[in-house]
């Protein structure tokens, strides 16, 4: 079932405000963890973090700066 704008709307906000936060939090842990590798690899670790969070939430964040399709002019 497809989510409805205002709902892909609500649930971005939620991904963006709580979600994200505590992504970044968990990927600085898991990266401590381990003994720090240079400088160049440990910012290519937190690229390729970066962009695999938004990978599974793309479909959420498809049109949301757009404007509501299903409101009436």
């Amino acid at each position: 079932m497809a989510l409805s704008y205002k709902a892909r709307r609500r649930w971005s906000l939620v991904i963006l405000l709580i979600g994200l936060p505590l992504y970044i939090g968990v990927a600085v842990w898991v990266v401590t963890l381990f003994d720090r590798p240079a400088f160049w690899v440990e910012i290519l670790i937190y690229v390729g973090l970066g962009i695999v969070w938004a990978i599974p939430f793309k479909f959420i964040f498809k049109g949301i700066g757009q404007a509501d399709p299903d409101q009436r002019d």
